[in-house]
């Protein structure tokens, strides 16, 4: 019942590592629910198979285990998945040598009476610490850069005084218990400030990680915002005919390129002429088949603004999805609905797979696929809220097209 309680407790641990370790570097195949399910019924193997205390056939099974977990839930080809599997088998086995080692150094009657609970789970927690430690120090060296594009930042290591300030509180436990004959109280007060300081450990990754990510979001807005600030004044600036020095030095500051002062009349819309004939000089070069029917007056209501965030992330992601797709094509269109103040935009193209799954796997069409369709998503939704309207966005495996939908009221009607 003792080494049972302890194992179980040493694979909830392993468990969760793994899973924080995963997420942090790998995108996900299927939604967080169906990714803990399996976890968890792969730990269940492991944990019912170590009852019977065969170390080596625990070891293989443990890197087997990860293996299939990593091939079945996450973005991996085989051989990277055996690599990740390997260095937390290699890990895992590390920790608890070293915890062994340290105190049959330092506290050589520490393990002589080692089935008794106390003395068995303080090893476990020992073990898991270290463990940790070292997978957190991995997952911040092998994060792959072009996942994250930020600039690296080494205060992520910081964190890590507080797992090795945990280990050094735990190896003055044992030194203390070596010395000093604790009573059965204090020792079981020992063990239970031990798991609490592990736990401890482990929220506090969970909140770091929760800060970075809150801060990527929040460094992406701005620079999304500043995008949006720098396309009005270019195209702005493109529509004042008397401004010609102007127009040419910032076409040179953001594209470099002369091409982009040829025009075309797609739409009555001066703005939006300038937008759209920018991104059918992109898809002609790209080789993707440019459709452009734009009704009179259906746009005259919106901002100079929200027209630009909204027609270039629009059209951001639609290039980006179409790109390297044989007889690819993007078609946008809007028209009014009868009898009402609504104007309806629509963009469909061509998209090979379907984006609608997130970083952390879960399908939903709120987030796509970052590098599809996710880019300036959170400001689309804003320009619709503003003009009271509603966008469905759907992607149709038969035609391999990604449709977005987006309606729009004229204020004041």
């Amino acid at each position: 019942m003792v080494n049972t309680i302890c194992y179980f407790f040493s694979f909830l641990v392993e468990a969760i590592i793994l899973w924080q370790y995963s997420s942090h570097l790998f995108s996900a195949k299927h939604s967080p629910k169906r990714g803990l399910a399996v976890l968890c019924g792969l730990y269940f193997i492991l944990f019912c198979v170590s009852l019977s205390e065969f170390i080596w056939l625990n070891i293989l099974l443990y890197f087997l285990l990860n293996f299939i977990f990593f091939m079945t839930q996450c973005y991996l080809n085989w051989y990277t998945a055996v690599f990740h599997s390997s260095i937390l088998t290699a890990v895992m086995t590390m920790s608890e040598l070293m915890v062994y080692g340290i105190t049959k150094r330092f506290a050589p009657h520490f393990l002589d009476n080692g089935r008794e609970f106390y003395h068995l789970l303080f090893f476990s927690v020992f073990s898991k610490l270290i463990f940790f430690v070292v997978t957190y120090i991995l997952m911040h060296l092998m994060q792959n850069p072009k996942k994250n594009t930020e600039k690296y930042d080494k205060s992520v290591f910081l964190p890590v005084f507080i797992p090795l300030t945990s280990i050094f509180i735990m190896f003055t436990f044992i030194s203390i218990g070596e010395s000093v004959s604790l009573p059965s109280s204090l020792d079981w007060m020992v063990v239970v400030s031990a798991v609490f300081l592990l736990t401890a450990n482990l929220l506090m990754f969970e909140v770091n990680q929760y800060h970075q990510k809150k801060n990527m979001e929040f460094t992406e807005m701005q620079l999304l915002l500043q995008k949006e600030a720098d396309s009005a004044q270019y195209y702005k600036m493109l529509n004042e005919q008397k401004e010609y020095v102007k127009i040419s030095a910032y076409i040179r500051q953001l594209a470099l390129s002369s091409d982009l002062k040829e025009s075309s009349r797609l739409c009555e819309h001066e703005m939006l002429n300038s937008i759209l004939c920018r991104y059918m000089k992109q898809c002609a070069d790209s080789h993707i088949a440019f459709h452009v029917d734009i009704r009179s007056g259906t746009t005259d209501f919106i901002a100079d603004n929200d027209l630009t965030s909204l027609f270039c992330n629009l059209l951001d992601n639609s290039v980006k999805a179409a790109e390297g797709i044989p007889e690819s094509f993007i078609e946008i269109s809007t028209g009014k609905k009868a009898k009402t103040p609504f104007t309806v935009l629509t963009v469909i193209n061509s998209c090979r797979t379907n984006p609608f799954i997130t970083k952390n796997g879960s399908p939903t069409i709120n987030i796509p696929h970052s590098h599809k369709h996710g880019f300036g998503l959170k400001s689309i939704r804003k320009i619709v809220d503003k003009y009271n309207g509603n966008m469905q966005i759907y992607y149709n495996s038969d035609t391999l097209t990604f449709h977005a939908i987006i309606t729009l009221k004229q204020q004041g009607l």
